[in-house]
């Protein structure tokens, strides 16, 4: 059986790990064994904050509506509550968007949740 000789392969596999560690300082970016750790590892970091994103957004989303509902005299649970009750469906997402760039539409929503609420004696 003939001799295969790899070098073509290795220097491919090498090429698009470097080329992945592109920006990352000193050795990391141009050694391959320090750049395929750092590689590997920036890959698991990636995963993981794929995840975290998530929940960053939607903590962003229920502090700008809490803001924008204390302004109209209510508290972010007592409003998601009042939207539960008046059978409101809107998200945080598009709720929290509404509450930035349409106020007067966003000042019904909130009339319509304290509207569902029960009046505290």
């Amino acid at each position: 059986m003939a001799r295969v000789k790899r070098g073509v392969t290795s220097h491919a596999k090498h090429k698009k790990t470097l080329d992945a560690a592109k920006g990352f300082y000193g050795r990391r970016k141009n050694t391959i064994r320090a750049a395929k750790a750092a590689v590997d590892r920036s890959m698991q970091y990636a995963t993981r904050d794929r995840k975290a994103k998530k929940r960053t957004i939607r903590a962003l989303w229920i502090q700008r509506l809490n803001a924008a509902v204390r302004e109209l005299g209510l508290t972010y649970s007592r409003f998601i509550d009042g939207l539960n009750k008046a059978g409101v469906t809107l998200d945080r997402k598009v709720l929290a968007d509404m509450a930035v760039h349409e106020p007067e539409a966003f000042k019904v929503v909130v009339e319509q949740a304290k509207a569902a609420l029960p009046k505290a004696a």
